[in-house]
């Protein structure tokens, strides 16, 4: 085998083939590889952890006879949802809890989306951490659309999301559809006359059509806060205004209460995330959420109807259903 340093993309994406073939399919040692590769341990190691990070290889692990776990077999009576529940020990950090549950996502995400399908990304920490653990899957004829604006008065919010959108464009080889808007207008009537323009117009229509809504929930009291309230979009008096509305948490930057409700709200006549049906009426909707801190919001979001798919930690997961 050619020394790592020499290997062209072609040579290592062929090795790491090799290399899991016999691992995977042959159960070989990595001791027996490295010997019938004429190369190292270490590289062989390497070779595999490029292999699954590539998708050469797709590890799945199923319980016994596909039974669900008791969490989610009470989460899926109670709720209507299907969870995927991420193990993580009650003592993780928040930032670590999020990550793992990202990961789990990024890896799974490939079995929902595929050619010809329109995959719609609310930015925020959680899709952000998701698009850093993507494996790649080729697609044609698909699209990433962005749910909501990101600029506020600081920055237009372009690189933030462009960068996170960009990373799902390329794993799955698929076209992405910015928003290049505020993420909230100053003025409700703003917000109205901009939806009437022909390039928002297209965007709102993609949204409509979206096979797949993948999103994070914001809160305020959030361990890991989210984006939209720690990157400047809201002031002190659009806080109180929250407060005095009984907002819970927030999807895309439509917030809502305890209930699911988002009527009489005053801040959401000027987000320009989606309104809570088109959600309702996307085939496949994916809710992302780590930590106790969200349960509030989570429960929102359950009442609110917008969840299909969940993928959240243990702790979370008892703590929804012992609420």
């Amino acid at each position: 085998m050619n020394a790592p340093e020499n290997l062209t993309p072609f040579d290592r994406t062929q090795d790491s083939l090799r290399a899991a073939h016999l691992y995977y399919m042959q159960d070989l040692t990595m001791e027996a590889i490295a010997t019938e590769l004429h190369t190292s341990r270490s590289t062989v190691s390497r070779l595999l952890s490029q292999a699954r990070a590539t998708g050469l290889v797709d590890i799945q692990i199923r319980s016994p006879l596909d039974a669900l776990s008791s969490l989610e077999k009470s989460i899926l009576q109670r709720f209507h949802v299907t969870a995927h529940i991420v193990p993580v020990p009650d003592h993780a950090s928040n930032v670590d809890r999020l990550e793992r549950v990202a990961l789990s996502v990024a890896r799974m995400l490939g079995r929902y989306f595929d050619s010809n399908m329109t995959m719609g990304i609310a930015w925020g920490s959680t899709m952000s951490a998701i698009s850093r653990h993507l494996v790649p899957k080729t697609t044609h004829n698909s699209n990433i659309v962005q749910l909501n604006g990101a600029g506020n008065e600081r920055t237009t919010g372009l690189s933030y999301a462009s960068e996170m959108l960009q990373r799902f464009g390329d794993a799955f080889g698929a076209s992405v559809q910015a928003f290049p808007s505020p993420a909230f207008f100053d003025d409700p009537a703003t917000k109205r006359a901009f939806w009437k323009e022909s390039s928002v117009s297209r965007i709102l229509s993609i949204q409509a059509g979206m096979d797949i809504a993948l999103f994070g929930l914001g809160a305020p009291s959030a361990a890991v806060t989210s984006h939209v309230y720690a990157g400047g979009y809201l002031d002190a008096a659009d806080y109180a205004s929250l407060s005095a509305s009984g907002v819970v948490g927030d999807v895309a930057t439509v917030f809502f209460r305890s209930d699911g409700s988002t009527t009489g709200i005053p801040l959401n006549d000027r987000a320009t995330g989606p309104d809570l049906e088109v959600l309702r009426r996307t085939p496949r909707k994916i809710c992302v959420v780590s930590g106790t801190a969200k349960l509030a919001a989570l429960e929102g979001a359950l009442n609110a109807n917008i969840i299909d798919e969940l993928f959240l930690d243990e702790s979370t997961a008892r703590a929804l259903v012992n609420s």
